[in-house]
């Protein structure tokens, strides 16, 4: 595609040109004008053998030429509708992102790029041609990204009810082994003595999520039917819990605490102790917590680390608590303030270098000073956990499936408000005049 003033002089050089050549040659000539720009009969011939070459590779009958040229207009027309908002935006697809695009294109067709080539040259295609389409396609891809993302909303509750409904399609068949802890509220109990129930049912889970042994807390504080049993229910599907039980399990998986939840009699609390016939994802949260010196114009990398190997010293001797370094030196006051303590998280949350020490160093052990793009730091693993992120993990497909939904929707309305915003035009051809 050219800007349609350039082309129109370029189309007029020719002319000038093939006054002085012996033999006429045929010139390439405008077929649509689509804004300030236009579409040549190049553009459409280039795009009928790609699609030939495409439709031979995977034995698939095409149309009659005449209605094949339709499709590829419109197609070229709403291409070039899509790049000239690319070039409001700024977008440019450079050489580097075009080649492991095509590197990508021709290892999924099982080829080199040479062999891509080559298979292009055996259908007349030229491989700078070909290179220009992939270029105008990727850059019209991402002017659409660009404009319907932000024509998209998505409400919690269009999450919450997809993901319940892929939950319940995944439970069938599925078997849970639960466990059951119950605080029961007295008939006629007064407000302060209702809270008092639910802050009691709340410090119980709150136990349970640091490592307390269900069993032993349902012997001791369960009125539940169960609770000679350390609470275990044992094996049941969904449909054979209690309704108050079913209601509450979604997709967690094995490991995960439920509640507290209310009922008539009082609150619950359950376990899911296995999970048999249900995929679950779980991944590993870490606990620690580190002191970061930053460099300045007055303290080089040498007088960071050096810092940092003093205080590792000290604090390895017993001659300082780590909680007090990180106090007085860690220039992160998040964690400073906390004794240097980040919290339960994923490690996938932290940078490269220091995500790489706190999945392989071991608990209880201080690093070596090392660098990030933050400074200097020496970190501690104080611990690990496996949490389960079933839930969250079919929350996130539900969102992925209902973007996927609108974006075709609203992709379609934009592409339609945008050809309608369009001047197109299709000059005469000079042998179609009287």
């Amino acid at each position: 595609m050219k800007n349609w003033k350039s082309s129109l002089l370029g189309i007029a050089l020719l002319g000038l040109s093939a006054g002085t050549i012996a033999a006429p040659q045929e010139l390439d000539r405008i077929v649509t004008i689509v804004n300030d720009s236009v579409i040549l009969q190049s553009d459409v011939d280039a795009m009928l053998k790609t699609v030939r070459m495409n439709a031979a590779g995977q034995n698939q009958p095409l149309p009659p030429d005449d209605v094949l040229v339709n499709q590829i207009m419109e197609k070229l027309v709403m291409e070039t509708l899509q790049l000239q908002q690319a070039e409001q935006f700024g977008i440019r697809i450079d050489d580097n992102r075009l080649d492991q695009a095509i590197n990508q294109m021709a290892a999924e067709q099982q080829m080199t790029v040479g062999q891509l080539q080559q298979m292009l040259a055996a259908n007349g295609i030229s491989f700078s041609i070909f290179r220009e389409q992939m270029r105008r396609d990727m850059t019209a891809s991402e002017a659409r990204t660009i404009q319907v993302r932000r024509r998209i909303n998505i409400l919690p509750q269009e999450v919450e009810t997809l993901a319940g409904q892929l939950s319940q399609h995944e439970q069938q068949g599925v078997r849970y082994n639960i466990s059951h802890i119950q605080l029961r509220v007295e008939e006629g109990a007064s407000a302060v003595e209702r809270d008092a129930v639910a802050n009691e049912a709340q410090q119980l889970v709150n136990q349970l999520k640091d490592g307390a042994d269900f069993a032993n807390l349902a012997y001791s504080y369960s009125k539940g039917p169960k609770a000679l049993q350390g609470g275990e229910w044992g094996w049941m599907r969904k449909e054979e819990m209690p309704t108050i039980f079913a209601d509450q399990i979604q997709s967690q998986g094995t490991g995960a605490i439920v509640g507290p939840f209310r009922s008539g009699v009082g609150y619950h609390i359950l376990k899911i102790n296995q999970v048999d016939g249900l995929e679950t994802v779980s991944v590993t949260e870490v606990n620690a917590r580190h002191i970061l010196v930053k460099t300045s114009v007055i303290l080089s990398d040498e007088g960071a680390k050096e810092q940092l190997e003093q205080a590792r010293r000290a604090i390895l001797a017993g001659e300082r608590s780590f909680a007090d370094a990180a106090q007085a030196l860690s220039a992160d006051p998040g964690s400073a303030a906390n004794g240097g303590e980040l919290g339960w998280q994923t490690p996938d949350l932290y940078v490269p270098e220091f995500k790489e020490k706190v999945e392989t160093l071991p608990e209880g052990m201080i690093s070596e000073p090392f660098k990030t793009v933050h400074g200097w730091h020496i970190v501690e693993v104080l611990d690990r956990r496996d949490v389960d992120r079933t839930d969250a993990a079919v929350k996130n497909r539900a969102y992925r499936i209902l973007f996927s939904r609108k974006f075709n929707e609203e992709a379609q309305a934009w592409l339609q408000e945008l050809r309608a915003g369009a001047f197109i035009e299709q000059p005469e051809r000079a042998d179609d005049q009287g």
